[in-house]
């Protein structure tokens, strides 16, 4: 235990003492809200103002269209029609003309043969969703009216039914969407992060394995310790060093997220704010009932089960790396098998998407017993819910599955990490495994 110890505190202090490591720590965070704000501001950046005339020859839209700040409508003369169209072509002060013809005894069919948009330049997708649901309520009030509807009746039978759903397994709890919703946002978050945090270490795992072979640096290090002891200490000290990061990003995370809060609470006490500005921040309105979500769930013990299936999960298969690592010459040959411990993963996360619609469904409950998958499928299910003797059972099998691959990975380390020149083969990792 002392040579693992030992170990595990070189890998450690050598990974987060790289500045490489330093930086991308302390700025990955940052580097992601930067790029969704980019990403924010060139969609903003691409959005258009469009300019359309209109000629209304039924009179029934005059005043109805309404402008805001993406479309704007003209209404021009009825006479005008024929110049306006010929002189649209090379106008970059208007992008079209609607022309509406005239409605004939409410005959609206009629209307939506006869209606043309006529442009000189290619206009977005949702400006001519705009304008076609702009004409559509105006019809949908002359309608109305036909029929001697008043539009607060239509209102009233278009109106939602909403249904109170009370979880007498969860204490008679009201289960709201917003509740569920905020579950799913962190079962999916939760998920991902685990899944990249397993991928990303486990690959670290192996060039460190792969990269010390190599350099022949291992011969040395094996004369004094055994080769079990150099892949647990390998396997450790990744382990600390992705908790670390981990936890340094759940911290900044969580101060971001404060200072935020305590941002938009602010703004409602602007002495002399204005309505609009108020009502653009109702988003403290819903962070609280979001905040109210969270608190609703048992975090502690989601905190339980994401702790221990995903140290679990990562020492699995970050045993698999090491060993994949410790078989093959360089990079180039990990290819073939590596596939072997990304696709059981892969599918647990990509299967985990079907516990949306049913979290206690059969595919969920396989998925998270099965220790191939249960990494991450266990994680995904947890905000849901779960039966206690499953988590027991999923503990318990991973667990044991974990130390038999270690075990695995310790007979195929122990020859491949001293093996030169011969390229692995299924058939020879089963020699080694066996010898």
């Amino acid at each position: 235990m002392n040579n693992i110890y030992l170990i595990t505190k070189r890998e450690f202090l050598t990974q987060v003492k790289k500045k490489s490591f330093i930086l991308l720590t302390l700025l990955a965070p940052l580097m992601i809200i930067g790029f969704g704000a980019v990403i924010g501001l060139m969609f903003k950046a691409n959005e258009s103002h469009n300019v359309i005339e209109v000629v209304d020859n039924s009179g029934l839209f005059k005043g109805q269209l309404k402008s805001n700040d993406k479309l704007e409508y003209i209404f021009v003369p009825v006479a005008d029609e024929k110049s306006k169209i010929k002189n649209l072509k090379g106008n970059e002060s208007l992008d079209g003309i609607l022309v509406l013809p005239q409605i004939s005894s409410n005959n609206f069919d009629d209307l939506e043969k006869n209606t043309r948009l006529v442009i000189n330049t290619k206009i977005g997708l949702d400006t001519k969703q705009r304008i076609i649901s702009d004409i559509s309520n105006v019809i949908k009030k002359e309608k109305m009216k036909k029929l001697g509807i008043a539009e607060s009746q239509l209102n009233n039978l278009d109106k939602n039914f909403e249904l109170k759903t009370i979880n007498v397994s969860e204490g008679n709890k009201e289960d709201s969407d917003l509740a569920f919703g905020v579950k799913t946002v962190l079962s999916m978050g939760l998920m991902y992060v685990t899944f990249m945090f397993i991928v990303i270490y486990g690959v670290r795992v192996m060039r460190s394995v792969l990269e010390e072979k190599n350099n022949r640096v291992v011969e040395i290090i094996i004369s004094s310790v055994k080769p079990f002891e150099l892949m647990m200490g390998k396997i450790l000290g990744v382990t600390m060093v992705a908790l670390t990061q981990f936890v340094v990003w759940i911290t900044m995370s969580v101060i971001g997220a404060l200072v935020l809060n305590t941002g938009f609470s602010s703004i409602k006490n602007i002495p002399g704010a204005n309505e609009e500005l108020s009502d653009k921040f109702d988003i403290v309105q819903i962070a609280t009932q979001v905040s109210h979500s969270l608190l609703e769930l048992n975090f502690p013990l989601i905190i339980f089960v994401f702790i221990v299936f995903f140290l679990l999960g990562y020492i699995f298969y970050s045993s698999i790396y090491a060993a994949i690592g410790s078989a093959v010459d360089n990079e180039t040959e990990t290819q073939q098998f590596t596939l072997f411990a990304i696709l059981p993963l892969t599918l647990g996360m990509y299967g985990s998407f079907s516990l949306m619609n049913n979290p206690d469904g059969p595919l969920g409950f396989w998925l998270s017993i099965i220790p191939f998958t249960s990494p991450v499928a266990m994680i995904a299910r947890i905000p849901y819910g779960v039966p206690a003797w499953e988590i027991a059972l999923s503990i318990f099998l991973l667990l044991a599955t974990t130390i038999f691959m270690i075990f695995l990975a310790g007979k195929i380390y122990r020859v491949g990490i001293l093996m030169y020149g011969n390229k692995a083969t299924l058939k020879e990792l089963w020699k080694w495994i066996r010898s």
